[in-house]
């Protein structure tokens, strides 16, 4: 058991450097798109957490999306101080000790993203963040494509038109779908997501690839699910991890 847990952080190294030189690796997940660059895309908010009173500012930070962002585990529990957005709350306050941030969450259980464009507006850009991150394909699914691709859209066109930076995340896994099928639901949706942070130059979190390159090298899907659709906090780590370097 330990040398198949150091043969997973090597292999999890390896794949890291590679991918920060721009080589080739052996993995299955799809390179990423040409998105916002994250050593500049939030120069202006990382500026601003730099900063120590009394030049320093409220920066709000908005997380919206399905019930994984909300903290949902094993349904019904709720366990939002284990979940990705408290998880980055707690690394930028570590990272910047003197900033005055908030992460603030406004998903609900079970929302898709037409749910979530409809309240865009009064529950989210009234909070003035400086970010917003999306998170909703687990459950467009059951919309489509199509219908997603619009509401995406929408919130994204209306942060950008209000100068709020976006990052948007491909989904976590389910245990239910078919992670190395591209026909699969919910490849095709973290697809369509990787394109839209492309071609809106915004910036990326790819949960789904984090996930399969888990399994890619030797660990069980069901290390990092609380439930069937449901990360656990080993798997909200991966999905803050990711975020944080954003920032």
């Amino acid at each position: 058991m330990f040398h198949q847990s150091l043969n997973l952080l090597f292999a999890a190294l390896c794949f890291t450097v590679a991918s920060a030189r721009g080589e080739a690796t052996n993995a299955p997940a799809q390179a990423l798109p040409a998105v916002a660059v994250a050593r500049t895309y939030l120069a202006t908010t990382v500026t601003g957490l730099e900063k120590s009173w009394p030049t320093n500012h409220l920066v709000n930070i908005v997380c919206h999306g399905h019930s994984v962002v909300a903290g949902y585990f094993k349904t019904p529990e709720v366990r939002m101080f284990d979940a990705y957005p408290t998880l980055l709350h707690r690394s930028l306050c570590e990272k910047y000790p003197h900033a005055v941030v908030n992460v603030i969450v406004t998903a609900i259980g079970g929302e898709n993203s037409e749910q979530g464009a409809a309240r865009f507006q009064h529950d989210v850009l009234t909070l003035r963040p400086e970010v917003v991150t999306m998170d909703y394909a687990l459950n467009d699914r059951k919309i489509g494509l199509a219908r997603a691709e619009k509401a995406w859209r929408a919130m994204i066109e209306a942060a950008l038109a209000a100068k709020v930076k976006v990052i948007l995340l491909t989904p976590t896994a389910d245990l239910h779908a078919k992670l190395d099928d591209p026909n699969d639901p919910l490849n095709q949706q973290a697809a369509q997501i990787r394109r839209l942070a492309a071609e809106y130059q915004v910036g990326l979190v790819d949960s789904y690839t984090q996930f399969k390159n888990y399994v890619h090298y030797g660990g069980k899907l069901e290390d990092l699910m609380a439930q069937f659709n449901h990360p656990n906090r080993k798997g909200h780590e991966l999905v803050a991890a990711e975020l944080a370097k954003w920032f």
